[in-house]
């Protein structure tokens, strides 16, 4: 299937307006945001009127608003998230990222629909049907390797989105029943308790401790950017930023990091094109390795390899800096060619292999004075930073400012002059400044000094959204035209281009649904397939599913299931893979937290661990509707 070529978007997360703005600034092609409910994450939330306040931003420069609608509903809920649909819709909104197919049922506005990683995305048969059922573009699974990527876009011609950094959730998206088995928080209604962070003892099938408290399901975070020309190459259309918890410093710096990534594979290959407007530039050195991470892998986007998990530590922390020389009273000199400052944060494991932290008062070189001094430091402890204050502070300013190129032209008319302004998508704007006995009736004494004032005058955008390209000037004569007045004619013109750019934003158009789609890719849905209303089992039946089971959340016990299933493997991990050493056996093994047990068995076929458990005892369902903290 001929594939057409589709712009490079960069979609960053916004935890709220103020996120988003700074996203765009930093050069976002698009971001993607929480609304006031069903939006997946917790404590993300955001009304309708500061949505409608981030679109009228990113529409200035051509980005885009997505907004996350993106939870399992309940049928009492369906009506509010249309209604709720139609606000967003009508706030400027120019996607809805979904998880349930209920909405496919009901009457929603004409806005693009996405399809959101929870609805489990990993192969061509599943991105396919959504195209057909009229999804403009597709999450795909984080797991997803470059070869999955090429096959999936071969076969369909819908948007891809792949996410290319930030936390990594261990199962695949929307597979994940652990929060709500153990605390009756549900991670498709974005309530995680992210029980693959917490310390974990492997046992195999004989009662063998394999390793003692480690974060056994706990990943590194995903980082491609080695990975960005051949995800393009591949297929891939918007590569997103994970983080709508994150806070501030971390989306301007990793936004900034893939906006100069994706321009340099725009620069040098022709078949790529922005997705956006203007241009950013910054006030730092974007550095990944500066920003929370738990350390970095490409997961499997270059197919299974070691170390993609963050086994000592979900925290961060930070970048190597040198190891401990000498320790004194209150202090400690370091062994290392970095520089340091008052408030930087240092970090180092004990000899339990717990992670401790310390700040740092007071810096003198390499001698470094902390607020308090950790008893289990020793000398020849390595050092790591996961603050580096003179960094935070540099990004706590404003670090960006993007500018649209915009062509200005001074005509003269049989009434006076006109400044027409073209911007770089085309959009003009003119303003008229008519003759007078001041205006025009006069040349200039000296022509060379009046004209070159003039185009700098006119060439004068300061903190507008615009930047001038050479002016034009097409003049009969080098005409004495006041500085006041040229100055108010520019920014009558440029208050008009703001607002015709605003008002010709091409909003995307919604996808027509095929007229005859293909099936669903299974005629049974179990649990996984997260039916949660009778407009999603209406949805699912419609396209020829048989037989449907009701979500994990619908309460009704099921004894020992699949709580996670994940493409990490602990057999992998520990050189235990049968595939490996072949006289191993892919036997069940037990993941202990206290008094919680896990059971974990190996598909070897699909080369997938199962995380097997059921409903503690006393849980509640916390099924109210999802709102914002």
């Amino acid at each position: 299937m001929t594939r057409t070529q589709h712009p490079l978007e960069l979609l960053a997360p916004a935890k709220n307006a103020d996120f988003g703005i700074e996203a765009i600034k930093h050069g976002a092609d698009a971001v993607y945001i929480g609304g006031p409910a069903f939006g997946a994450r917790y404590g993300a939330g955001n009304d309708v009127a500061d949505i409608k306040r981030l679109c009228d931003f990113a529409h200035r420069y051509r980005a885009k608003v997505f907004v996350a609608l993106n939870t399992i509903l309940q049928d009492s809920e369906l009506e509010e998230s249309r209604q709720l649909a139609w606000q967003l819709y009508e706030a400027g909104a120019d996607a809805l990222i979904i998880q349930d197919m209920g909405l496919l049922e009901m009457d929603l506005p004409p806005i693009q629909l996405h399809a959101s990683t929870q609805t489990d995305n990993r192969n061509p048969e599943k991105v396919k049907f959504l195209e057909d059922v009229g999804f403009s573009q597709v999450v795909l699974a984080r797991e997803c390797s470059l070869n999955e990527i090429v096959k999936i876009a071969s076969q369909s011609t819908v948007s891809l989105e792949y996410f290319v950094h930030g936390a990594l959730c261990v199962a695949f998206s929307g597979q994940c029943y652990i929060s709500q088995a153990h605390t009756g928080r549900s991670a498709n209604r974005g309530e995680c308790s992210q029980a693959c962070r917490l310390p974990y003892t492997l046992v195999d099938d004989k009662g063998k401790t394999i390793t003692e408290n480690q974060h056994l399901l706990s990943m590194k975070d995903n980082n491609q950017t080695d990975n960005i020309l051949e995800l393009a190459r591949a297929g891939v259309c918007s590569f997103k930023i994970e983080g709508r918890l994150k806070d501030l410093s971390y989306v301007k710096n990793i936004t900034a990091h893939y906006r100069q990534l994706l321009d340099e594979i725009i620069a040098t290959n022709s078949e790529f094109t922005r997705a956006s407007s203007g241009h950013s530039t910054y006030t730092f050195t974007p550095q990944p390795d500066k920003t929370f991470n738990r350390g970095y892998t490409d997961y499997f986007a270059n197919d299974r390899q070691d170390d993609i998990g963050a086994f000592d530590s979900p925290a961060f922390v930070g970048e190597l800096i040198g190891d401990v020389a000498e320790i004194g009273d209150g202090w400690f000199m370091v062994n290392t060619d970095q520089d340091f400052h008052n408030g930087d944060g240092v970090c180092f494991y004990d000899a339990h292999g717990d992670l401790l932290g310390m700040r740092i008062n007071r810096a003198e070189g390499k001698k470094l004075f902390p607020a308090e001094m950790p008893e289990a430091l020793t000398e020849g402890a390595t050092l790591f930073r996961n603050r580096d204050q003179e960094f935070e502070r540099a990004l706590e300013k404003d670090s960006a400012d993007r500018r649209i190129s915009v062509k200005p032209i001074l005509t003269e008319t049989a009434g006076g002059f006109r400044l027409t302004l073209t911007d770089e998508d085309g959009v003009t704007a003119v303003a008229d400044l008519p003759k007078s006995e001041k205006i025009g009736s006069e040349i200039a004494q000296n022509a060379d000094q009046a004209l070159a004032k003039l185009r700098e005058n006119l060439g004068k955008f300061g903190n507008t959204m615009f930047v001038a390209e050479p002016v034009e000037l097409q003049l009969s004569q080098a005409w004495f035209l006041p500085v006041s007045a040229i100055n108010a004619l520019r920014r009558e013109a440029t208050d008009k281009l703001e607002a015709a750019r605003i008002a010709s934003h091409p909003r995307p158009p919604r996808a027509t649904p095929a007229a005859n789609p293909v099936p669903y890719p299974q005629e049974e849905l179990t649990y996984l397939g997260n039916v949660f209303n009778a407009k999603a089992r209406a949805f699912y039946e419609k396209h020829g599913v048989k037989l449907i089971e009701e979500a994990y959340e619908a309460g009704n016990e099921k004894g020992m299931v699949s709580l996670m299933i994940t493409r990490h493997c602990l057999r992998y991990s520990f050189n235990l893979c049968p595939k490996e050493v072949k006289h191993l056996k892919p036997d069940p093994m037990t993941l202990i937290n206290g008094n919680e047990k896990l059971i974990l068995k190996f598909d070897c076929k699909a080369c997938e661990m199962h995380v097997i458990g059921k409903m503690k005892k006393g849980v509640k369902l916390n099924l109210g509707t999802i709102r914002p903290a």
